[in-house]
């Protein structure tokens, strides 16, 4: 479907982004030549009729795409965790996307969850309200169970949304291929990666079944952390595309007038948002990536509630460890140890000198160090650090860049709670644990015990494997010879396995 037909929706899109301002924006943030940004303005000026105006009082970019619908907000608030292609403010700008859309009726609503369930909704709620809420994919409704009286979220994908985002996406795909070709300085931002990316990230919001599977991940994880919760699924009233889920109640974390009429103690607030971020990103690698106040709400108890969990980050074990221990090496400003772990970890090539790339290290801590720890920021740290890597040869790493502009969320929710607080210092203990626990001696011996339980599950196999190999070697030449190394070595690993077993068993004791 990549084909010519997409240029009349193309010609909407670029007579809307000039008739918004918003063609200049990109261009600017795309570093164009300025031929170009000449060519775009005489070209696009005499079409601008046929774009559409938005909503003036809007930054130009974020009126442009809320104009344009559901796909192009969506694809603005993908874009906004990729600072690396569209450049700090913008990303700054597209964060505020106002995801504000007209909401579709209430009986559309039912007749979608009786179609995913098979329940009639008219049984299973006593209540059922208007929309409270309405998105660019989904709109949610308060509802009251008619056996329990619990009041529950359930969260609907609009009529037609994937067919919409299907032809949008075709656009998307058919603009950016025409973008490689006609401006080459755009290469480096990878167009066709960026459509891939977002394409991924839309199919699986377009499942809620996804979306239920990772509020119930991140809640199994967090079961345990102090004040802070996370709604539970109700597996029997989801499906594709209707998510049910506990209500969530409480004061905004946006509203500090209505905390502090609460009597919530913002400063512990703050400082509880930023270590439950960081938990969740060291110990569990998986943690909820659109952290915003308008996704987290504290309840009477004074818990922390998150919810909307559509774009979650992962990251696995061997990079939460290389990423916790550049932050602590920056915590104790050791910036060779910083230096030597990028070089371990293969992030800069060996090519490179690490001395000298010790020195870039310390010219891109020592400045923020020399700030006040109020305005000290580890958003801007990684920022900074990204910039160094980048020149000198560092590859982007997606997952990262997730993580950096999450922890910008994060700390900008801190500071709005409480603008004193001092980043370093609340992070400090919760890198030292995971340190301590992932990395020192207790890390080694879990390692040790993790990697024999591997070896022991293949126990009970291992003579007949070594067994074959050796009936196989003794049909070789000088099998004499290869028939005593294979025999040490079926030895060794009968012995190998009865000790993993036996470690295994330990390891069993020691946590059960």
């Amino acid at each position: 479907m990549r084909g010519p037909h997409n240029i009349i929706r193309l010609v909407r899109t670029g007579a809307t982004l000039e008739r918004t301002g918003a063609m200049r924006v990109i261009l600017n943030a795309m570093e164009a030549p300025r031929t170009l940004r000449v060519a775009a303005r005489v070209l696009g000026w005499p079409f601008q009729f046929l774009g559409l105006k938005g909503d003036p009082t809007m930054p130009p970019v974020t009126r442009a795409l809320t104009a344009l619908g559901p796909a192009y907000i969506k694809f603005g608030q993908i874009l906004s965790t990729r600072p690396d292609v569209v450049g700090d403010e913008l990303a700054q700008q597209l964060r505020v996307l106002q995801d504000k859309l007209p909401p579709f009726s209430t009986q559309a609503a039912k007749a979608s969850f009786e179609n995913e369930t098979g329940l009639n909704p008219d049984t299973i709620f006593s209540e059922f309200s208007e929309p409270v809420a309405a998105a660019s994919i989904a709109q949610v409704h308060k509802a009251r169970l008619a056996d329990t009286g619990e009041i529950v979220a359930v969260k609907v994908l609009r009529p037609g949304i994937e067919k919409a985002f299907r032809r949008d996406v075709d656009a998307f795909y058919f603009a950016a291929r025409v973008i490689e070709i006609l401006a080459p300085f755009a290469r480096r931002l990878r167009p066709m990666d960026v459509i891939e990316h977002f394409e991924g990230v839309v199919l699986g919001e377009l499942d809620l079944r996804l979306e239920s599977a990772s509020a119930s991940e991140f809640a199994a994880n967090t079961e345990k952390d102090e004040g802070f919760r996370v709604p539970h699924i109700k597996w029997a009233l989801s499906g594709r595309r209707v998510m049910t889920l506990d209500w969530v109640e409480g004061s905004p974390l946006g509203d500090n007038e209505v905390l502090d009429q609460m009597g919530f103690d913002r400063v512990a607030l703050g400082e509880r948002v930023l270590q439950l971020f960081l938990q969740h990103a060291l110990r569990d690698g998986y943690f909820h990536a659109d952290m915003h106040q308008g996704n987290l709400k504290v309840g009477d108890d004074g818990a922390i509630v998150a919810f909307d969990f559509g774009i979650m980050g992962h990251i696995d074990e061997y990079t939460r460890r290389v990423y916790a221990e550049i932050l602590f090496g920056f915590i104790r400003r050791d910036y060779q140890r910083v230096a030597e772990v990028h070089f371990e970890a293969g992030y800069v090539p060996a090519s490179q000198d690490v001395d000298e790339f010790a020195r870039a290290l310390r010219a891109v801590g020592e400045p923020i160090f020399g700030m006040d720890a109020t305005h000290i920021s580890m958003g801007r740290l990684l920022n900074h650090l990204f910039e160094v890597t980048e020149r000198f040869g560092m590859e982007t790493r997606t997952e990262l860049i997730l993580l950096q502009r999450t922890m910008v969320v994060v700390e900008g929710v801190a500071r709005s709670l409480s603008p004193q607080i001092n980043i370093w210092q609340v992070a400090r203990p919760v890198v030292e644990n995971y340190i301590r626990d992932s990395i020192g001696p207790k890390a080694v011996v879990n390692d040790l015990l993790n990697t024999l339980r591997v070896v022991g599950r293949f126990g009970p196999r291992l003579p007949s494997l070594v067994e074959r190999t050796l009936i196989r070697q003794s049909n070789e030449e000088d099998a004499p010879v290869k028939k005593i190394k294979w025999t040490f070595l079926y030895c060794l690993l009968i012995v190998l396995g009865l000790f993993s077993n036996a470690a295994a068993l330990i390891w069993v004791a020691m946590n059960v």
